[in-house]
């Protein structure tokens, strides 16, 4: 992750709104833009997400009623949310979330898409139990 160069335009404010889960974040430039906070879950920067390396991102699924409980200042650069669903390994830099802003629409769109493709759900209660996990049945 490339650090902050000065181009990048800084936050002037972060409001969470916890009723509509909306993330408000307005820039030193003059753009404000609205995150939900499914969005930002979905696309968290974080590895368990990301994977590592293009096509290994993990789909994340049912996080349409997921709350930001908390929200941690990391130095001058970054904030980390933590989720109600337990996910707060994902540091959100500023350049990040200004570029999530940015491409919102394509980004969301892609998820969609994805979702639909792959037979996802959004909704929590529709998602399947988890399996057990792979590999965990032998001795060494």
């Amino acid at each position: 992750m490339a650090g902050l160069d000065q181009d990048t335009p800084l936050p002037t404010g972060i409001t969470l709104h916890r009723k509509s889960r909306i993330l408000e974040i307005t820039f030193d430039n003059g753009q404000r833009f609205e995150l939900p906070f499914e969005y930002l879950r979905v696309y968290s920067p974080s590895a368990e997400v990301r994977g590592h390396g293009p096509g290994q991102e993990t789909l994340q699924q049912g996080k349409r009623d997921v709350d930001i409980a908390t929200l941690e200042p990391v130095g001058n650069y970054a904030v980390k949310p933590g989720f109600s669903d337990g996910h707060d390994s994902g540091l959100y830099s500023w350049d990040y979330l200004y570029l999530l802003g940015v491409e919102h629409e394509r980004l969301w769109r892609e998820y969609l898409e994805r979702i639909e493709r792959e037979g996802g759900t959004r909704d929590p209660a529709e998602l399947p139990p988890p399996a057990p996990k792979a590999g965990c049945g032998h001795h060494h």
